[in-house]
């Protein structure tokens, strides 16, 4: 590899199953400018085997010796949500560049924390809300403000996790507990509502109502039933900065009616996006638009400007994910300002908390 590469190290790519193995490295070998210089594990014999697998260079199973590299200009953070601060916090007090999976912490203040740390020491440090690297995302915004469906009146979404519903798949099972941090309103939902509001604005305010209707799934592998503490019907509503009404209801399992059906209203026109899946980060969506000459609905192609990786299509787990790698590579050699900080991640961490907040009171809530 040039010399010019990005240098990153990967903290939980494991030899198998873990999201780093599955996405990230698929991601960077579709995305030209970086090198996987160095990983980390929990154990020395799984990082050892990780980089026979993965052809990385340097394997450690304690991240501090990772991000002392000199090799290493980013680090990674792909692990449970849990031990974001410990390891994010240890990157950045080592002078490196951080891209950390979303959530960014356990909570908002883990959050607040990792954000003052990465101003005060100012290093760029960024956060996997990869949705506003998805090209459709990025086309979906550019329409908004382009003013084709004119000012925002409304908007309505509605969508369905694909999981946390009757049944658990054994890997999520930990995710069934609010204290861990990952749950169906942090990581889903968080992703999907980050999307929404980067393409129409952020709430004046909300209410909320969050509920738990499944409360013990059954895992798929031993049919056992575990106790969950976590929600899995979330609808909110409220007042855009616009002035726009929007309401959103994200839901466990899957619908066999729409799993993904996002409406705007505007005052010349609407959009209508679609897809079979609800997790919108990476949903392949169709997009259609009303037409300016018979003013009925019709398809609107994302234009191939936008689509930044060849090597990658729409159905692949991993595109929004290239994309993001290929916009943060512009952030730091060129100074642009594509994807999430951990400033974006603050705002996003205090409006769940501020919707949590909002059900359990009854009443409207801001958030910034």
């Amino acid at each position: 590899m040039a010399t010019s590469d990005i240098g990153l190290g990967i903290i939980g790519l494991s030899p198998e199953g873990s999201w780093a193995g599955r996405a990230h490295v698929p991601a960077l070998k579709a995305v030209p400018g970086y090198e996987i210089r160095a990983l980390a594990t929990s154990r020395p014999e799984s990082a050892a085997q990780a980089a026979e697998i993965y052809g990385v260079p340097l394997a450690f199973h304690d991240p501090a010796e990772l991000v002392a590299r000199p090799e290493v200009d980013v680090v990674v953070v792909a692990v449970r949500v849990p031990y974001h601060l410990e390891l994010v916090k240890a990157a950045l007090e080592a002078g490196k560049m951080v891209y950390c999976e979303w959530p960014l912490g356990n909570g908002r203040a883990e959050a607040e924390t990792l954000a003052a740390l990465a101003e005060s020491k100012v290093i760029p440090a960024y956060v996997g809300l990869q949705g506003r690297s998805s090209p459709a995302i990025r086309y979906i915004r550019d329409l908004v403000a382009s003013d084709r469906i004119g000012e925002v009146i409304s908007s309505t979404l509605v969508a369905s996790a694909g999981a946390w519903g009757a049944t658990i798949e054994p890997r999520l099972v930990y995710g069934l507990d609010r204290k861990n941090g990952v749950s169906m309103l942090t990581v889903q939902f968080g992703h999907t509502i980050d999307s929404f509001c980067w393409c129409l604005g952020e709430f004046k305010g909300l209410s909320a109502t969050l509920a738990t209707r499944y409360p013990f799934p059954k895992r798929t592998d031993t049919g056992e039933k575990v106790p969950k503490t976590i929600d899995d019907q979330i609808a909110i509503t409220g007042i855009l900065d616009n002035g726009a009404v929007a309401a959103v209801h994200y839901r466990s399992g899957i619908s066999q009616a729409a799993n993904f059906f996002w409406e705007i209203n505007g005052s010349k026109g609407d959009l209508v996006i679609t897809s079979t899946s609800g997790r919108l980060q990476y949903a392949d969506l169709r997009i259609q638009g009303t037409s300016r000459t018979t003013g009925a609905l019709e398809s609107l192609p994302v234009p191939e400007s936008y689509k930044l990786v060849a090597d990658a299509a729409p159905s692949d787990m991993f595109y929004t994910l290239a994309h993001a790698y290929a916009l943060m590579r512009s952030d730091i050699k060129l100074g642009t300002t594509h994807v999430p900080t951990f400033a974006d991640a603050v705002v996003r961490h205090r409006m769940i908390e501020a919707i949590e907040h909002a059900s359990e009171t009854g009443s409207r809530q801001s958030y910034r």
